[in-house]
């Protein structure tokens, strides 16, 4: 890790062309390691869709305890584990909750689900019951643990209008047996807030004319203003204010990285931590259970790292990363003299999270909770994980595009195969705002396994690389610069000896849908088959579509979809925007198409409209074009269903054979052809 530190500083410094020399070295050499490891097995289809059975384990705050909840089917079940040894305990044999938490004394374990929050006694005494209702016509939500009172959370609820009164939200205190204290009410939307030393509301975060806004509080509640944040920058308080009473914010004001900062009562911000590598947004802050007091920042862009804020903690940070070299690591802290740490390793090499005990006195590091996969435990079938063995590396890559600017990615190549000689996917991410991790990703995983190279291009507009790489993209989501920034990393990939530029697809879900429609359409020469999940044909279309539904309240957190759209450079209200990327979609564009297109789409689907879908698919067949159609007529978005996943990885591997070479695909079960006889609508040549 420190290597690839002192690289990255390296890379930083050097001009331009001098850091692409060493970008592309650093690669061949990472390429020749991979080359040299052994050659992996065929894996079975479902083995890389199994999920975990332990979700949420959360470190008690006196570190004595981990609190986690067991998948059972579609059950849960709440466990304890002493950090001090001896079996865990089941403390509920069935719940709804999806997410736990410890009150700031812990004697309390929290279970929240989307109804309520339930709180679990843990520590002798009586009273376990419903703390708030969640949810319902007030939109209640647990925003945090209280930093400053040992049993109580707070929560924030918005007052509809009515005939009286209008709009209203309130912060409030709510205890462990569900009295209520309100703390602050406003007209305007409520977007954080910072407790001082003595629980006392310091400081309130609004949302104003598009703006977050940092408010000192004062006597009487008055409100004064320190921090204007607008144009979509992120400036998020913290719950706990520093020893000196000032505001401690994530936030990219004055900074194009997001980072830790603190904001003093004359409104001045100042950097507490930022990547030392100047690549990275902070991804995972984590914060003393006790005081609420910023311990660890990690960023997670190509490279995972995560850096300890004070000397007592880095030093735990830094024998942890010698412990796990080059893994993505979350760390949970315990306070007290017995106390110990969590911490959940990562890697794209590993299937599942590794759980381990670090006792930050002796040094000591102990497994915990080895987890089997929930989808066999429900099948009774013993089936381990994938073996890191058998899975690829994810090496960062990195890109110039044609107009100067420097992207990031990830290739991932088959164990001990010449990548010369591999057919190439390109593989991106969906969003378009997000980006692809250094994690495991089951369908590249799965590709890799069939022998294809993987290409995981983080283009302009992807998030997790800094403001100015997110906004670069300018609203040409068309077949424009965001396209042309996947279709030159294709070609720079090839340019270095990674994939046969005689065998090259693409495949992606969501925008990376909608960018492989593209790819496909635009330019058949590079691309030779596409296989699309829940694609929208037609993204401008899409977006208006989006910001008439409901869905845009789950998309812009505090400011209007629209709003949103129109500060990206993708105003739906206008008609030359929106006309632009309509003349460019693939919708446009059908006639165009001359390479087979697979087309996998979801009937709830409440981001992408399946009647778009549809359209497209039907112009399709009209014009004699090679496509095929599967709807799964239940499932959202997100299609979680196992049989339905598999039927992806089905389809992706018949396709890709036949286009691309490689191994024949095992057959489908009795199940997966009947999943495809009912939700198969159009088959294609290669389908029939």
């Amino acid at each position: 890790m420190a290597a690839l530190c002192c690289l990255a500083f390296g890379l930083l410094a050097a001009p331009p062309a001098s850091a692409d020399r060493v970008d592309d070295a650093t690669l061949r050499a990472a390429l020749v390691v991979e080359r040299a490891r052994p050659l992996a097995p065929r894996i079975e289809r479902s083995a890389f869709l199994v999920d975990a059975s332990i979700r949420s384990p959360v470190l008690s705050p006196d570190g004595r305890g981990v609190a986690y909840l067991q998948a059972r089917g579609r059950n849960h079940e709440v466990w304890l584990l002493a950090t001090a040894g001896g079996p865990p305990r089941r403390l509920l044999s069935t719940s709804d909750a999806r997410q736990l938490y410890w009150s700031r004394n812990g004697r309390w374990l929290l279970l929240e689900s989307p109804k309520q929050l339930f709180a679990l006694a843990v520590a002798g005494q009586s009273g376990s019951g419903i703390v708030t209702t969640l949810g319902g016509r007030e939109s209640r939500t647990i925003e945090a643990v209280d930093p400053q009172h040992p049993e109580a959370v707070i929560a924030l609820e918005r007052l509809r209008a009515n005939r009286v009164a209008p709009q209203r939200w309130r912060l409030l205190r709510v205890d462990m047996r569900g009295r209520r204290t309100v703390l602050h009410e406003d007209t305007r939307q409520i977007a954080g807030f910072a407790f001082d030393a003595h629980g006392r509301l310091a400081f309130l975060e609004r949302v104003e004319d598009l703006a977050l806004v940092v408010h000192r509080v004062q006597a009487g509640g008055r409100l004064r203003e320190l921090l204007r944040c607008p144009r979509m920058h992120r400036c998020s308080l913290l719950p706990a204010t520093n020893p000196a009473g000032e505001a401690l914010l994530r936030s990219d004001m004055g900074s194009d990285l997001h980072r830790v900062a603190r904001l003093d009562g004359q409104g001045r911000l100042q950097t507490v931590h930022i990547d030392p590598r100047g690549e990275a947004d902070l991804d995972q802050l984590v914060l003393d259970p006790t005081t609420g007091q910023p311990l660890i920042a990690s960023y997670r862009s190509t490279v995972a790292a995560s850096h300890g804020l004070d000397a007592d903690t880095k030093r735990g940070v830094d024998a942890i990363a010698r412990r796990f070299p080059q893994r993505n690591l979350r760390v949970q802290i315990g306070r007290g003299a017995a106390a110990q740490w969590l911490v959940s390793e990562r890697a794209s090499t590993l299937q599942s999270e590794r759980l381990h005990l670090y006792h930050p006195r002796s040094g000591q590091f102990r497994r915990v909770l080895a987890d089997a996969p929930a989808l066999q435990q429900r099948s009774g079938m013993p089936a381990p994980w994938l073996p890191e063995s058998a899975l690829a590396r994810k090496i960062p890559i990195r890109w110039r595009a044609s107009d100067g600017m420097r992207l990031h990615g990830f290739v991932l190549v088959p164990p001990g195969v010449d990548p010369a000689r591999a057919p190439l996917v390109a593989h991106p991410h969906g969003g378009p705002w997000n980006h692809s991790r250094p994690e495991y990703g089951a369908i590249a995983q799965f590709l890799v396994n069939r022998g294809h190279v993987v290409f995981e291009p983080n283009f302009r507009g992807s998030t997790g690389h800094g403001r100015q790489y997110m906004f670069s993209a300018r609203g040409d989501f068309g077949n424009g610069r965001v396209q042309r920034d996947i279709v030159e990393g294709v070609r720079h990939v090839l340019a270095m000896g990674i994939g046969d530029a005689r065998r090259v697809g693409i495949v992606g879900g969501s925008f990376g849908g909608y960018s492989t429609l593209l790819g496909v359409t635009f330019e058949p020469e590079l691309f030779k088959v596409g296989i699309a999940f829940v694609p929208p044909p037609d993204f401008a279309s899409n977006l208006r579509w989006i910001a008439r539904s409901r869905e845009a309240l789950n998309l812009s957190g505090f400011i209007p979809f629209a709003d949103v759209a129109r500060l990206l450079s993708l105003d739906t209200q206008d008609r030359d925007v929106m006309a632009r990327l309509h003349a460019q979609s693939p919708l446009a564009n059908v006639a165009r198409l001359r390479r087979p297109v697979v087309l996998i789409a979801s009937g709830e689907d409440r981001r992408v409209g399946i009647s778009g879908v549809i359209e497209y698919a039907a112009r399709l067949k009209l014009l004699g074009k090679d496509v095929s159609l599967l709807v799964d007529p239940d499932a959202g978005h997100a299609n979680h269903d196992p049989i339905a996943r598999e039927a992806g990885l089905h389809l992706l591997e018949h396709m890709l054979h036949r286009h691309l070479g490689g191994a024949a695909p095992s057959p489908p079960t009795r199940e997966l052809r009947d999943h495809l006889k009912r939700n198969l609508r159009i088959a294609g040549r290669d389908l029939r």
